[in-house]
């Protein structure tokens, strides 16, 4: 009987369960007896990481005991981290006193598929990075391939797609819209946002065939024209959505709670945007008219008439108006686009880019073979670098391709505008509170395909 306690005693030990790790190595923010006063400074967002520059020295409080403050984690399982998002947190009682993103739970590894796919496959990937702006994902995309190619597209094309990346970005901000307003408490906002976008996906899906990660804009132009009627429809996607602005607007912008928690909320100052390489409106809401659409004009950007949309303090409210009047003034935009929309092809008819029309696949065997090695072979792209820029709803939106003269990249790296842009964050949340943590986050708009491509 004694061996036999023994056994069970032993086996008892043995299901015991182990205690869990969860530590993300240097990445995961530590005590602060074991942090360097360099990383502390980062993570309270007083050392901003280009230069080195410390702006505000007495943001560190050095003396603080360990005892005193408690680390806890947001995310990435979480709402209002708008993707797998995790942001650790030092807090004293309510207030944040250092705060540190953690990324790298999604790793799609888009740039390195990149370099396996031909140029022509390439937008199906970059298309799926910023899933709420795919249309200028692969504009982005498309016009690095055209600038080694060196050839130019019709103007349907070009107005075509100015058109639809301008619907792309009014759709991009009614989700902002309707997350923000959510994470806020207005549930009204979050129904009526969506509600929206739906105008404009239907539109793309009539277009495209496809609702999000359309493949839509390819090199040499795009996939195929408008469809019949395409003018009315937009016409009533602009003056549905123009109108409803301004419900948006009697709905939030004098609404107590909402400005409360907005207003002088998580500032950011010109000085700081501008060493952290942070842009779109987070750039902008601080006063600084930095868009590329007019500073560095692609498409047809410099043919239509359109304002900037800047703040003046740099807080969450001017964030929030920046993006609601950036909804109006794409629609603007977008109007222009109907009224000038120019004849002609929609895309090349280079053949060395463009298969042939598909009514002649099935009457020239010629065609069907050069097709056929269009789409399994790719093109060849001459030897060279090249950088793009695009704004993206979030900001500027680079793609850098070097090609080694065959059908395939042999490097892309994207300069994603939400990863450049949560450096921001441990600077905006220091000293605020923790209900203020949700709004910063928000305010910052990251989308984590984007962060972590």
């Amino acid at each position: 009987m004694s061996d036999l306690t023994h056994l069970t005693v032993r086996t008892t030990e043995r299901i015991e369960p182990l205690a869990a790790e969860t530590a993300e190595g240097a990445q995961e923010m530590q005590r602060r007896a074991a942090t360097p006063p360099s990383e502390l400074g980062r993570e309270v967002g007083a050392v901003l990481r280009l230069d080195g520059r410390v702006l505000d020295p007495n943001a560190v409080d050095y003396e603080r005991r360990d005892d005193e403050t408690m680390i806890i984690n947001m995310g990435p399982q979480h709402p209002s981290t708008h993707g797998v998002l995790r942001i650790m947190l030092e807090l004293d009682g309510e207030f944040v006193l250092r705060s540190k993103p953690i990324i790298g739970y999604l790793h799609t590894g888009m740039e390195k598929t990149g370099e396996e796919l031909s140029y022509i496959q390439g937008a199906t990937n970059v298309t799926r990075m910023d899933y709420l702006s795919p249309v200028i994902n692969e504009l982005n995309y498309s016009l690095a391939v055209e600038k080694l190619l060196g050839i130019e597209i019709p103007a349907r094309a070009t107005w075509i797609r100015m058109m639809m990346s301008e619907l792309n970005r009014v759709a991009s901000h009614l989700v902002w819209m309707a997350t923000n307003g959510m994470d806020l408490g207005s549930t009204s906002m979050m129904i009526y946002g969506f509600r929206e976008r739906e105008l404009i996906l239907a539109f793309f899906e009539k277009t495209a065939g496809l609702r999000m990660n359309l493949n839509y804009v390819r090199p040499g132009g795009v996939a195929a024209d408008l469809p019949d009627g395409w003018q009315d429809d937009v016409t009533v996607i602009c003056d549905t959505i123009d109108e409803r602005t301004y419900e948006y607007d009697e709905l939030l912008t004098g609404q107590p709670i909402f400005r409360d928690r907005l207003v002088g909320v998580a500032p950011l100052m010109a000085e700081e945007a501008l060493a952290l390489g942070v842009t779109g409106p987070l750039l902008r809401s601080t006063g600084v008219p930095w868009d590329l659409r007019r500073t560095m004009p692609y498409l047809a950007y410099d043919q239509v008439d359109f304002d900037v949309i800047v703040g003046t303090y740099g807080d969450n409210f001017d964030r929030y108006a920046i993006r609601l009047n950036e909804i109006r003034e794409s629609l603007r935009i977008v109007r222009q686009c109907v009224e000038r929309m120019p004849a002609g092809d929609y895309r090349s008819q280079d053949p060395k880019v463009t298969p042939p029309p598909r009514a002649r696949i099935n009457e020239s065997m010629e065609a069907l073979i050069h097709h056929f090695k269009l789409f399994t072979e790719g093109f060849q792209v001459p030897v060279g670098e090249v950088y793009s820029a695009v704004e993206s709803p979030r900001g500027e939106l680079g793609c850098y391709i070097v090609s080694d003269g065959t059908s395939k990249p042999y490097r892309m790296h994207v300069r994603a505008p939400s990863f450049v842009n949560l450096q921001v964050v441990p600077l905006l949340m220091r000293g605020g509170m923790m209900s203020d943590a949700i709004t910063v986050i928000s305010a910052v708009d990251p989308v984590m395909g984007e962060v972590d491509r």
